[in-house]
Order: C-alpha cells, then sequence, then structure tokens
C-alpha cells in the first residue's frame, strides 16, 4: 500500500472542486470531528470512481500551506482514527508527513471499502463534490447494491441456504440497531427492515435477503446450524495435566452477544475471590486471574479466528494453575508469528465481526486487546500471558496469580 507521488498530490491539493480533497489548517477545535467524517466519506466512494481520497492537515481553503509543524503526536492522532472505533469498519488508510509547496504537511490516503457503506459514529457519510453530506436512503442503497460486485471477506460471504427467517428481527431491532446507527438515522424511518439488515451487512441485499456470515453470527436464530465450528467448547479440569477429570463441561453457543454473555458467566462462575482481613484496617479481595485479561483474549479469540473451512471451536481449558484458549486459525494479513502481540500490528481476517462486537459493546478500541490483558495481568500480580502461534492456530496461556 503506497501513496500518491508528490506531483499527484499537489494537482489534488490545488484542486478546489475535488471530490476527493478535504483540507484542514490545523488539528484543532473541529478539526478531528470533521476528518472523521471526511475519511468515512473517502471510504464510501458514492461516485464509484475507486480513486483514493486524500485529507491534508496544515493546508488552507485555496491549497496554500498553512505553516503548521508536522509532529510525530499529530501522525499518531491521525493514525488513530482508524482504529478508535468510531468509524466502522476500520478503514484502509495511510498516514504520511509530506512536503508540498515547500511546506511540511499531514496526509491522509484513504482508499475506497470493498463493503460500504462506512458509518461514523452511526451516520453514513459522503462527498456529494468538494463537500461532505449524509447519505440519504437512495445514496445508501447505492452503496450496498455496490458491496455485491466486490471480492469479500469471508464474514460477508452468503449461507444460500439460510433465510431471511433464520436471522432473529427482534434481536436486531432491539439490541443491534440501535448500537450500530445514530437514533435520528433510526428515527427517519425512511428503510424497511431489509434495507437496515442490508446496511448492517446482514443480508445480500434488500431485494436479495439472503443471509451474511456476518448475519447469522451476529444475529442468527442458532447460528450453529448453518457455521459448525460457531461456540466455545469450555472445560474445568481438576488438575495441571491432560487427562485430569474434567469437573465443568460446558458447549457455549447462540449469537455472537449471547455467546460472550455466557461464557463470562462461566468465568466468573469458577472464579473463586480470596478476603485478606489480616494485612491492613479494610479487607483486600484479590483473584486468581483478573476477569479484565480474561474477557479480552476469548473476544479477541472470537474476532481474529477463522470460521472458513473447519468445524473446530474455541477452546478454553480452565486447569489448576492456568487457562489455555485455543483460537482456530493463524495470523492473518500484516500480522506474523514473529510480530504478534507487538503493539500496533492489527489486522482482520474478520472486518466485520470486529464491527459487530465493536457496535454490541464488546470491543472499545482495535488494537489493544492483548496490551490490554497484559497490563491487566500484571496488575493483579500474574506473570504475562504467553501466546503460541503457528499457521493454523494461536494459543493463549494465562497462568494462575501465585
Amino acid at each position: 500500500m503506497s501513496g500518491l507521488s508528490d506531483a499527484e498530490l499537489t494537482a489534488l491539493l490545488d484542486d478546489l472542486e475535488s471530490d476527493r480533497t478535504e483540507r484542514k489548517q490545523a488539528w484543532a477545535g473541529t478539526a478531528p470531528e470533521k476528518a472523521s467524517q471526511a475519511i468515512c466519506a473517502f471510504a464510501n466512494d458514492l461516485s464509484g470512481r475507486g480513486l483514493p481520497g486524500i485529507l491534508f492537515i496544515g493546508a488552507k481553503d485555496d491549497g496554500k500551506p498553512a505553516g503548521i509543524t508536522v509532529s510525530d503526536q499529530l501522525l499518531l492522532s491521525l493514525a488513530d482514527l482508524r482504529s478508535n472505533g468510531n468509524i466502522l469498519p476500520p478503514p484502509m488508510i495511510l498516514v504520511e508527513k509530506r512536503h508540498l509547496h515547500e511546506a511540511d504537511m499531514a496526509v491522509v490516503t484513504v482508499w475506497p471499502a470493498d463493503a460500504p457503506p462506512v458509518r461514523y459514529q452511526g451516520r453514513i457519510w459522503i462527498r456529494v463534490g468538494p463537500r461532505r453530506a449524509l447519505a440519504t436512503a437512495q445514496e445508501e442503497r447505492v452503496l450496498n447494491e455496490r458491496r455485491r460486485h466486490h471480492d469479500l471477506p469471508f464474514d460477508l460471504h452468503t449461507l444460500p441456504a439460510a433465510a431471511i427467517q433464520d436471522l432473529n428481527k427482534s434481536e436486531f431491532e432491539a439490541e443491534y440497531l440501535p448500537r450500530a446507527f445514530a437514533r435520528d438515522v433510526i428515527e427517519a424511518n425512511d428503510r424497511s427492515y431489509e434495507e437496515r439488515l442490508a446496511s448492517c451487512r446482514m443480508i445480500v441485499a434488500a431485494d436479495e435477503p439472503t443471509p451474511t456470515v456476518l448475519g447469522v453470527l451476529t444475529i442468527g436464530v442458532t447460528p450453529r446450524s448453518w457455521l459448525a465450528c460457531a461456540y466455545i467448547q469450555f472445560l474445568r479440569i481438576s488438575g495441571t495435566q491432560w487427562g485430569d477429570a474434567v469437573v465443568d463441561e460446558e458447549v457455549v453457543d447462540g449469537s455472537l452477544a449471547t455467546t460472550l454473555r455466557r461464557l463470562d458467566d462461566k468465568l466468573k462462575a469458577h472464579m473463586t475471590v480470596g478476603v485478606d482481613i489480616t494485612s491492613s484496617e479494610t479487607e483486600k479481595r484479590s483473584s486468581p486471574y483478573p476477569m479484565a485479561a480474561l474477557q479480552q483474549l476469548t473476544r479477541n479469540a472470537v474476532m481474529h479466528r477463522t470460521y472458513e473451512s473447519t468445524n473446530a471451536p474455541i477452546r478454553v481449558y480452565w486447569f489448576d494453575d492456568r487457562i489455555e484458549i485455543h483460537s482456530p486459525g493463524g495470523p492473518f494479513g500484516v500480522v506474523t508469528a514473529d510480530n504478534f502481540g507487538r503493539p500496533g500490528i492489527t489486522d482482520y481476517r474478520n472486518p466485520h465481526v470486529a464491527e459487530a462486537l465493536k457496535n454490541l459493546g464488546y470491543v472499545q478500541r482495535f488494537g489493544v486487546g492483548i496490551a490490554t490483558a497484559q497490563r491487566t495481568l500484571l496488575e493483579n500480580g500474574n506473570r504475562p500471558a504467553e501466546f503460541v502461534v503457528n499457521s493454523s492456530t494461536v494459543l493463549a496461556t494465562i497462568y494462575r496469580r501465585a
């Protein structure tokens, strides 16, 4: 993924009527909000030209330099727009410091999304000539239709044997939709149930209501009827070795939200909390594992596992001295066995499952799950989690606090 040449950027910078450019003099005031809207609009590419849009920071409205200092902090703030969870699904962007018109500028290149519409805080932004605007219902339909013709990730593949009746309408309308779209967009009420499902990528299109993998996983009545691997196998083993007695076993399944709620309940049920009433005037409570770390790593497994060409579940095995989380599917994209877990290195095998988890409130921001887990383990007195990564699985092991 490479950016445009200086000549190409300069031409766009000077074209005041282009629908591919947005200029901000400085990174202050409302600039971050409007920049996010612009990135969303460029990713939606309503014109269908298939060309990247450019956000210039440090340029006046006429394209002349504003004379700002392009610091590392500014570049990090711009890069964070991709992973802070406000633009869904996460757009493909490149953030650079460039020297144009004899001055430094921060340049954000945004490529069109393969699976529009892209939303910023629940609203679909588009470009109408040189300005931003909210998409109308008809413009949203255009974006939904365009998605059909792309080479899509597996989580947007269709399940031809499934029907719209296999999706839970009440769960979609009561739980998912209010989290995915801003209230005023929903209250406009000029979109049918099928159109809303299509906009959230749960079905192919309003006139082709075949559920997608995402739809079945997120709001399916019985997801395992269509994806045999869509469950978590939980075992509580009394001992430290394979072959020791299993004292509790459960298959945890259902929609994404149901599965994660049930898994949280199961983990909490097995968590023993110690109470120290002797070392200080107030009692101190301690846990063998921080719940936040278990949640981060199990939710990471749900987000990043492969759902394609496998019947293997996620496995959570709780021994007396450790918890093992086995996730089908090795590293993906730019993530390798060598850089796995390194802050800032992330990619998405299931970008729309990631979006759904963010909408449902199970992810606050992207790319920080492992770092958050490691921090909470340290704070609780546990040793760091260990990872064994190969081409087909990822094993995360969390050790009980000594």
